[in-house]
Parts: structure tokens; C-alpha cells; sequence
């Protein structure tokens, strides 16, 4: 490291160490050797994908006194060079100096993944990008974060999956809908049937403009448009394409994506399986709109349970935002950000939970929780099977739309059944030399 006044977890214990098999006798050492946030417990840290989807997730690292970020990366040398700034100016205000400068900045994610003082990686690129990062992290040893939906392809997700385990990768997903209280509040309602058994729910994704074709434009200098486009189709440049708003972008192509099944799919039907008790499986059939006249994309699960996307929600205690709605034989439950939740009894959100009822991982900090568990080595609350499953339904939903007919899945085998044409769609083909 650059002038770092910090150790690295691997540092200090390496030179602990060094210094015991050198020296007998007892010493005094300052106390911050010891305790939560000392050197051998920071975990050193590596960010990468420095667009606007990681702005609050930089700043949260920024301010743990647990966390020391090390590197940044970006094909926009812009955008990592701004966040290699931001790292420096927030780390140099603990420093007598008042200056700092510890922080590197890398065009290719492969310089962060080999470095042998970083303990871990934050990934926000776009969904393409997810898997071929998050594969090389874990095998250098890393611990990961990535942002959902976790995968571009369901083959993609078995192979993150396998090395997981193979490598005992501490992995959160960033559905962070899981760490709000409405959400799990929602989750545990159903799942103790409070509303008896669910008959339907409603998911609100919303809808994104058909893809454009665009005119070439120049590529910015600074901008590495071809790392960018990486394993997918070669296109020319359009800052149209590269956008990362939430509006559209390049969330809008399916060259990069799943579209909307994928961008909001990835958070409500993520909440939905939770609810389910169907983290480890998922739905048999998906529907496209508009095939025999469905109304609504659907997706059904084994036991007959329907999910139907943008069917409009009718709340009649709350007209507003509503995301996502559970119908069951007794009773309704709505709930959305910002932590509104509706039952039908209304009694039921405000109902105790009692001894023997059913209560889902508990977390209120979405990134804190993965950090927690860094430190404990236990599972987080959104791991790789979890965010596999999520993204292996917002794929077969994009399938089906794609191909305009029923997908019809064995979550057990995970293998689309009787369509040899769709089959081939569980992963797709890599253009050179971005392949796994």
C-alpha cells in the first residue's frame, strides 16, 4: 500500500506473526492492536463499478471503522478516479497529516480480484459483468457483495453457486428488500398463514421503452467501451446504451439483462419466494402476456400459487405506492419501500408474533449484515442459492416473453422441460476472449 497508515487484516497478522516467533518476551502493545476495530479484524476492501448504483454503498464503507477501502475500479476513468478521490478526501480526515493517499484505481477488475491484501469485493457493474467478476473473487479468496439480479444467464447462477461452496465464500446479494422491516414484517405474515393459503400475488415492475437501435456516436477518451461491452454482442457506441439511470439505459437491451423482469423482478418476486418458503426452488410454469390471451405475465408455482406482474393493486386503506400484494383464502397483505405494510384484517400488521411462530433472518442494514458476517463467518441473509433462485424466475419470465410462449421448469433438475429451443436459452454465447 501507498503511505497507508492502515494495516490490512493479512498484514497484521502476518507480522504478528514475524514478531512472535521473534521475540519471547512480553511486551505492551496500544489497545487498538485488540478489539473490534483492530488491524487484524479490518477488512480490506475493493470496489468495483463506480456508477451511481454504488454511490451509497462506497459511502457506507467509507464511514465503518471496521472496513478500510484499498482500490477502486472502473472502465470510466472518470468515474474511478472521482472515487478514488472521494476515498482519499473521507480516509484523510482521520489522519494527523490531513492528507492521504492509499487508494488505487484500476481500469480492469482482474487487478483488484489478485491483490493478496484485499479481503473482499463490492461489485455494481452492470448485470453481464456480474458473474465473471464475482468467479474471479472467490477464486483469489475474496468474500463478496454483488448487486442484484445476481446473474445474466440461469447457468451462470449454478456455476457462482458451485464455487461458493467449493470456496467458502461469504456472498450477499443486494436485494436489500430482505432487510426492511416491512418486507420481513410481510414475509413472516405469510408465511405463519395468517391469511390462509395463497392463492395469488401481485408484483408491480413497471414497464421499459422497447430497445432503440442507435446511431453510432464517438467513444469518449478515458472510456473503455470495449471491456464495457465485455461478453456480450458487439455494438457501436451510444451513451444511450451505456446509461446507468434508472430509467432505461442499458437495463433496457436484452443484450445486457433480463429488462424489467430483471431489474425490479429481481427485488418483488426475491420478497415473494421468501414468503413462499421457496428460497431453495422456485415456480413450474411462466406465461408471457398476451399468449391466449393472458392478461398478465404470470408464473405459477407447484401448489397452484399464481404470481401476476403490473395486475394493479387495490389497497383500500393505502392507494399509493403499492409494490406487492399477497391474496390468500382468510386474508390480503400489501406492502412497499419505505416501510408501508397493510393487512386485510387490518389487525394483522400489528399482531404480536408469538413463541412458536415462524420468524425469517432478521437484519436492518443490508451491506452491515455482510460485513457482520465476514467478521463471523456465518451465512447472509441473502446468499448465492437465494439470489440464484430470484434471478433464475426473472430469466424464465424474460424466456418466455422473448419467445412468446409457456416455459414450463423442473426447479428440482433446473431444466426447462419439452422445448429444446428454449433450453438453449440457459446461458447464452460469449463473444472472445470474455468467456468463464
Amino acid at each position: 500500500m501507498k503511505n497507508n497508515h492502515f494495516l490490512s487484516r493479512r498484514d497484521f497478522l502476518h507480522r504478528a506473526a514475524a514478531i512472535g516467533g521473534a521475540i519471547s518476551l512480553p511486551s505492551i502493545v496500544p489497545s487498538t492492536v485488540f478489539g473490534a476495530n483492530a488491524p487484524s479484524n479490518r477488512i480490506t476492501m475493493g470496489m468495483i463499478g463506480m456508477g451511481g448504483q454504488m454511490g451509497g454503498h462506497l459511502n457506507g464503507m467509507l464511514s465503518r471503522r471496521d472496513v478500510q477501502v484499498v482500490a477502486v475500479c472502473d472502465v470510466d476513468r472518470t468515474k474511478r478516479e472521482s472515487a478514488k478521490s472521494s476515498v482519499e478526501r473521507r480516509y484523510s480526515q482521520d489522519v494527523a497529516s490531513g492528507t492521504y493517499k492509499g487508494c488505487d484505481a484500476y481500469n480492469e477488475y482482474e487487478n483488484i480480484c489478485s491483490r493478496n491484501d484485499i479481503d473482499a469485493v463490492f461489485i455494481c457493474t452492470p448485470d453481464h459483468w456480474h458473474v465473471p467478476i464475482c468467479l474471479a473473487a472467490m477464486k483469489n479468496g475474496k468474500d463478496v457483495f454483488c448487486q442484484k439480479p445476481l446473474t445474466l444467464t440461469i447457468h451462470e447462477g449454478q456455476l457462482l453457486r458451485n464455487a461458493a461452496k467449493q470456496y467458502g465464500t461469504i456472498f450477499q446479494v443486494g436485494s436489500q428488500q430482505r432487510s426492511e422491516r416491512a418486507f420481513r414484517t410481510a414475509a413472516e405474515i405469510v408465511r405463519n398463514g395468517w391469511i390462509g393459503k395463497v392463492k395469488t400475488c401481485y408484483a408491480q415492475l413497471g414497464q421499459f421503452s422497447p430497445p432503440q437501435v442507435l446511431p453510432e456516436q464517438p467513444i469518449p477518451d478515458g472510456f473503455d467501451y470495449d471491456r464495457w461491452i465485455g461478453p456480450t454482442p458487439w455494438y457501436p457506441y451510444n451513451s444511450q446504451r451505456v446509461l446507468g439511470n434508472f430509467g432505461g439505459g442499458w437495463r433496457c437491451f436484452w443484450e445486457y439483462g433480463a429488462r424489467k423482469n430483471g431489474d425490479w423482478g429481481a427485488h418483488h418476486f426475491d420478497i415473494i419466494q421468501w414468503a413462499l418458503g421457496m428460497d431453495n426452488s422456485g415456480p413450474v410454469k411462466f406465461i408471457p402476456k398476451g399468449w391466449e390471451g393472458t392478461q398478465y405475465q404470470t408464473h405459477i408455482y407447484a401448489d397452484g400459487v399464481t404470481v401476476l406482474r403490473d395486475c394493479p393493486i387495490q389497497n383500500p386503506v393505502n392507494r399509493g405506492n403499492n409494490m406487492i400484494q399477497f391474496i390468500g383464502e382468510e386474508g390480503q397483505v400489501f406492502v412497499s419501500r419505505n416501510g408501508m405494510l397493510d393487512t386485510i384484517p387490518a389487525e394483522l400488521a400489528a399482531r404480536p408474533f408469538g413463541p412458536n411462530d415462524i420468524r425469517l433472518y432478521d437484519s436492518n442494514n443490508h451491506d452491515g449484515n455482510w460485513v457482520d458476517c465476514m467478521h463471523t463467518r456465518k451465512e447472509t441473509i441473502c446468499p448465492v442459492e437465494v439470489g440464484h433462485r430470484t434471478a433464475t424466475a426473472c430469466h424464465l419470465n424474460a424466456i418466455a416473453e422473448r419467445l412468446g410462449r409457456p416455459i414450463e421448469w423442473d426447479p428440482v433438475e433446473e431444466k426447462i422441460l419439452n422445448d429444446p429451443d428454449a433450453a438453449r436459452w440457459v446461458d447464452r454465447p460469449r463473444r472472445a476472449p470474455y468467456v468463464l
